[in-house]
């Protein structure tokens, strides 16, 4: 669902953009403000990075967000007729942004491209999301600035607005970071990490838009969705956490829904998971990854843990943060993994050889696993996507002397994925 600028001046709630919402604000003269800007026609699609659209868009950033609604012809500043912007194709999308990613520093992603209307009355709005990487600034030349509204002008930062946005900038970093401890040390609270390693995950939206709390229907129905698109990323060569937990019957927890371990008899424990949807988006997967099954009555010591599992997790993890925030309307979410373990053997990451067999001839003991992090826009294109779950799966791997992630493998960028 989708709340803009158009949908509070017309007292509507949360609900997709539509020609009728723009006819509305239209015939109601909805004024320009902070977080509505009304053009009449498009940029040229031709040197768009040098025209005032990175500037408009650097602006709404700094100013919280807002829409530039392409295709409204105005008077003192209030809207009074549609005008035609001619088609918008994906070329032009893809220029647009573009123009917000090379034009602007820092970039602004997570543009949303509306086009409506038909031919002869067809409009183009602009969805600039709320950013906490301000200022955003763009170059002229040897020159840059910090664009931002004021009211339905767009003005220049002066020096003192520009220190305390870097302020704030670094403030929210520090809160984020905080978040992702709390998240993170709360998943890992309990675990047996002296018998055996524990990968935890977590992921927290870096803005998050609270709204009415998932039902339970709605998270069971995101966890389901889930496990499709985590096995997409990996496949079945591995342990799935989301496989091994009652994805049908998600128990209340504070502030969360918990999906409850179902591996827990003495021939399936080696496998615990536990998966939790926070009321704000954030997600945590907490799986025992050491000590696994090699055969029906051989294990894995608790310190070796197999890259198949790691990727797995992985796959699961974000699968997950990107079911969860295309329900509850997120976009950027950072993430963190790491594996505890306590015992006193060195970690152990192992992987397989040309023949499928467990192979530690490359493997680097770890007598500490660091954690990895990374952040990602989870709305992106699906191969872009797909592409982060790989890169931070390669990572993770990484650590352990692991060259090659064997399960993520996703399509090339210029394939559908």
């Amino acid at each position: 669902m989708t709340f803009t600028a158009l949908h509070r001046a017309l007292g509507l709630t949360p609900c997709p953009l539509t020609d009728e919402i723009l006819d509305g604000a239209i015939a109601a003269g909805v004024a320009e403000a902070n977080d509505l800007d009304w053009k009449s026609e498009l940029p040229p699609a031709k040197g768009l990075p040098q025209t005032d659209f990175p500037k408009d868009v650097a602006a709404m950033a700094n100013s919280g967000g807002g829409v530039i609604v392409f295709g409204v012809r105005e008077s003192q500043k209030a809207a009074t007729e549609r005008v035609d912007v001619g088609e918008l194709d994906e070329a032009y999308e893809r220029s647009i942004r573009s123009a917000a990613i090379t034009a602007i520093s820092p970039p602004v992603f997570g543009l949303n491209v509306h086009r409506l209307g038909v031919e002869g009355n067809r409009a183009v709005v602009v969805e600039v999301p709320a950013s906490i990487d301000g200022p955003h600034l763009i170059f002229k030349n040897d020159y840059f600035a910090a664009p931002v509204r004021n009211d339905s002008d767009t003005v220049w930062m002066k020096e003192r607005q520009i220190e305390a946005m870097y302020r704030a900038r670094f403030e929210e970093r520090r809160h984020a970071t905080e978040a992702l401890d709390a998240l993170f040390d709360e998943a890992a609270a309990g675990r047996d990490t002296d018998n055996r390693a524990w990968l935890i995950a977590v992921a927290h939206p870096r803005i998050p838009r609270f709204r009415d709390r998932l039902t339970r229907e709605e998270a069971r129905a995101v966890l389901t969705k889930t496990v499709g698109l985590a096995l997409i990323y990996a496949g079945r060569g591995g342990v799935h956490p989301l496989e091994n937990v009652d994805l049908d019957n998600p128990r209340p927890g504070l502030r969360r829904w918990v999906a409850m371990n179902k591996a827990s008899d003495e021939r399936s424990l080696w496998k615990e998971a536990w998966v939790s949807i926070h009321h704000d988006g954030s997600v945590t997967i907490a799986a025992a990854v050491g000590g696994h099954r090699m055969s029906s009555d051989a294990y894995f010591e608790g310190w070796q843990v197999q890259s198949a599992a790691i990727e797995c997790a992985i796959a699961d993890l974000m699968a997950l943060t990107r079911t969860t925030a295309e329900t509850i309307d997120n976009d950027e979410y950072d993430l963190r993994l790491g594996i505890q373990w306590t015992g006193g053997q060195p970690l152990t990451i192992l992987t397989t050889d040309n023949m499928g067999f467990t192979y530690e001839g490359v493997s680097v003991p770890l007598h500490r696993y660091t954690r990895v992090e990374t952040t990602v826009n989870v709305l992106e294109p699906p191969t872009d996507f797909y592409w982060h779950v790989h890169d931070f799966a390669q990572d993770c791997v990484n650590q352990g002397g692991i060259t090659n992630v064997l399960m993520i493998q996703p399509p090339s960028r210029d394939e559908p994925a």
